[in-house]
């Protein structure tokens, strides 16, 4: 019988992927979905939670996009400059709030990002993890 993860694990999950992701763009390397989704869940693809699926397929569709929004929010310094587990975390957090899960509120999507941050990153890193996503995720600039 499948275990059911929760849904902190399952975000923790799109974490190490959206990781994998980066470093696979860093390598110029093509991403095998299925593959990359099937080794985290340790389960086929078409098995896998769909929150996982959704926002690896929306990372890959959509970092084009979401990348030079960042960069556009943060004085003096790019998203290209941030360590992969904080690029990981930021794009998790925007593809859940603008792609995956349209109705969760805000502050939840900050407070998940913020508790990787603490888990993942250096001390006091989740303080600009929630500064840039108070800027970031608005309605607004959908």
């Amino acid at each position: 019988m499948k275990k059911e993860l929760t849904r902190n694990q399952l975000q923790e999950k799109s974490l190490f992927a959206i990781y994998a992701i980066l470093t696979y763009a860093d390598m110029n390397e093509e991403v095998d979905v299925k593959s990359l989704v099937s080794g985290l869940t340790e389960e086929n693809y078409e098995d896998s939670d769909p929150y996982i699926k959704a926002i690896i397929i929306n990372v890959i569709k959509h970092m084009g996009e979401i990348i030079p929004v960042y960069n556009k929010n943060m004085r003096k310094w790019t998203f290209d400059r941030l360590n992969r587990v904080e690029q990981a975390i930021l794009l998790l957090s925007y593809c859940q709030y603008f792609y995956v899960d349209k109705d969760v509120d805000k502050g939840v999507v900050i407070d998940v990002a913020v508790k990787l941050a603490k888990t993942y990153l250096d001390a006091t890193d989740y303080k600009f993890v929630n500064a840039i996503l108070d800027k970031v995720l608005t309605r607004e600039s959908a």
